[in-house]
């Protein structure tokens, strides 16, 4: 498993939204019996509804609508030269645009802040050659490889950040098709010839790929799926990045206050079965969308 680094922001919070004592009181009574605000249970998500297709000057993409939590991804597959470290392999970028239209908070800094630490979270869990085949995207060993370059831009924000884009990023790429290519001998080197065919193209294997799933501690008991007020009573979290196969490829602590070992061992026991559903759940929603075409789907 790879422990992923994170930097917290500098007031320690998870959420930006005021609550008095008195409502704070009331989440956190209603968690701890087993009862939240809109009536989940503490290891329930709210309904999502997904897109796919939704923005045609890229290699793929898709919107992800979580209550009102707002993300869209497009991925940009683009020729580019290997890592030294890695000659024999292509890669994956991560951009992450937070708007101050989304959340009066993301501007400035702060925005700033939290768009580095999503997209070093992202960055360190699809680095793993586990994830995704990265060989499959070379061209040409030290040469040449296909670079894929994920845009993220968070349109509106109402809780769960990390697990809405997550989900979103792993159904972009499922939604990706790579030119296919061909590598003919020329005068003295090689030559690349890059199809210009929209059918002729290489789907990338999402199989493997994980999604996001943060559980927060509130009081005494842990929920997913955070809403705003539910993170504003939230003083630590663990974000974990699950399999399909329900197994830990990353995690990181978040929030300024400590977790017991018991809490943290309850904690990854629920993120490893919550995020192995929510992997089965995505993966039957993107076939039924399908890879080539624009349509929605509602994962619940």
């Amino acid at each position: 498993m790879h422990v992923l680094s994170c930097e917290l922001l500098a007031d320690g919070r998870m959420a930006k939204v005021r609550l008095s004592a008195g409502e704070k009181t009331f989440i956190i009574h209603g968690v701890q019996d087993g009862l939240r605000t809109d009536g989940r249970s503490c290891d329930a998500f709210r309904p999502m509804e997904l897109e796919c297709g939704v923005v045609s000057n890229t290699s793929g993409s898709a919107r992800l609508r979580l209550s009102n939590t707002d993300i869209l991804v497009g991925v940009k597959a683009e020729m580019g030269k290997p890592r030294p470290t890695r000659p024999g392999e292509g890669y994956v970028e991560f951009f992450i645009d937070l708007s101050a239209n989304a959340s009066p908070e993301f501007e400035g800094r702060g925005g700033e802040e939290l768009a580095t630490e999503i997209a070093n979270t992202l960055s360190s869990t699809y680095d793993l050659t586990s994830v995704l085949d990265y060989t499959s995207l070379c061209v040409l060993p030290e040469q040449c490889c296909w670079v894929l370059y994920v845009d993220v831009v968070v349109l509106e924000c109402g809780g769960n950040l990390f697990d809405a884009i997550g989900i979103a990023v792993k159904a972009a790429l499922y939604n990706t098709r790579i030119p296919k290519v061909k590598v003919q001998d020329g005068e003295g080197q090689e030559e690349i010839e890059v199809s210009d065919d929209p059918h002729d193209v290489v789907l990338l294997d999402t199989s493997n790929m994980p999604v996001l799933v943060t559980v927060s501690k509130v009081g005494q008991q842990h929920v997913v799926d955070a809403t705003l007020e539910e993170e504003a009573c939230c003083l630590a979290c663990i974000v974990m990045a699950v399999n399909p196969k329900g197994a830990l490829v990353g995690m990181e602590k978040k929030g300024a206050s400590s977790l017991t070992l018991n809490s943290i061992q309850d904690m990854i026991t629920t993120g490893k079965k919550v995020g192995m559903n929510l992997n089965s759940n995505l993966s039957s929603v993107l076939q039924e969308i399908g890879q080539n075409t624009s349509s929605t789907g509602l994962l619940s």
